[in-house]
């Protein structure tokens, strides 16, 4: 006896027919039945009487039924105690995320995560690369992921995967319809920055003095302290602006927006996981990482 032929036996019972059990556990008609066998030649007893309108429990089977159902769910009490010893129940994990990863990354892998860890509550805390990184110092958040590289003594960056930072225009826009623009266009235009402690700004700023332009160069007319009032300046006119691709899919998707290339100017930055060094990760923290890692994998 094992607990697959109680798991059959059970459907059986339950639903009166073999091939509705069939259905219910995922197995063919005739898997069922020999499995049904079995138990009824392990215990050398009939456990159900077989008729033309369906299977219908002995006294015996009835008896088997309880007890099977009792075992069963015992069973499935197994993981759940486990998960709860190892972290993963009953938990509440912490985490700080910048902009990007806190509103185009970490959600992705909320749902997927759930599913496999359902005693585990997320708690996602959005700032700015500065504000995050002073949260996980400290420890108000079990680890962070940011988009830009700050050494600091006790933490451990590591880059988990590409972000491109792209120009980004309305539809209509004159340059929505070029196939590239040089980078001594950029100064004719009125451009929407990021607040200063962002990393899509601090990259931005490296990227382009890089590229032999002054940042000083760009005409700003206004300074936002998210993506989406950024993008929402964008739209009603105020402006374009360099962001991150992840942060406009959508909206390019709907036909709202367009990218610029840059003759001459790619610009990527890394998304960094970041944890501290004299620290364990919880079990919970490690399964999420293990989830992110997954679903953006480092290019």
């Amino acid at each position: 006896m094992n607990l697959k032929q109680l798991e059959v036996f059970i459907a059986v019972a339950e639903s009166g027919s073999f091939s509705r059990a069939a259905e219910i556990t995922f197995l063919t008609q005739s898997t069922v039945s020999q499995h049904i066998s079995s138990l009824e030649k392990e215990f050398d007893l009939k456990l159900l009487d077989r008729t033309g309108k369906g299977a219908f429990l002995t006294e015996a089977g009835k008896l088997l039924l309880e007890q099977a159902r009792r075992v069963v769910a015992e069973a499935q009490n197994i993981p759940l105690a486990l998960n709860r010893f190892r972290g993963l129940e009953d938990v509440v994990l912490k985490i700080g995320g910048s902009n990007i990863p806190a509103c185009y990354m970490i959600p992705l892998c909320v749902s997927s995560f759930r599913k496999e860890h359902p005693g585990v509550v997320i708690s996602l805390i959005q700032g700015d690369s500065r504000e995050t990184l002073d949260r996980l110092k400290n420890e108000e958040v079990e680890f962070a992921l940011i988009g830009t590289c700050v050494p600091e003594k006790g933490l451990a960056f590591t880059p988990l995967s590409l972000d491109k930072i792209s120009l980004v225009v309305p539809v209509g826009h004159p340059w929505s319809v070029k196939e590239f623009i040089l980078p001594e266009d950029l100064g004719s235009e009125s451009f929407i920055f990021r607040e200063s402690g962002s990393g899509t700004d601090q990259t931005l700023r490296e990227q382009l003095t890089k590229a032999s332009f002054a940042p000083e160069q760009l005409k700003v007319s206004m300074v936002l302290g998210s993506n989406e009032a950024v993008k929402q300046a964008i739209l009603h006119g105020t402006g374009v602006s360099f962001l991150s691709e992840l942060s406009v899919k959508k909206e390019c998707e709907r036909g709202e927006m367009c990218i610029v290339n840059i003759r001459g100017l790619d610009i990527y930055r890394h998304i960094y996981l970041v944890t501290r060094k004299a620290r364990e990760l919880a079990p919970a923290a490690k399964a999420f990482i293990d989830k992110l890692v997954q679903h953006f994998p480092s290019k």
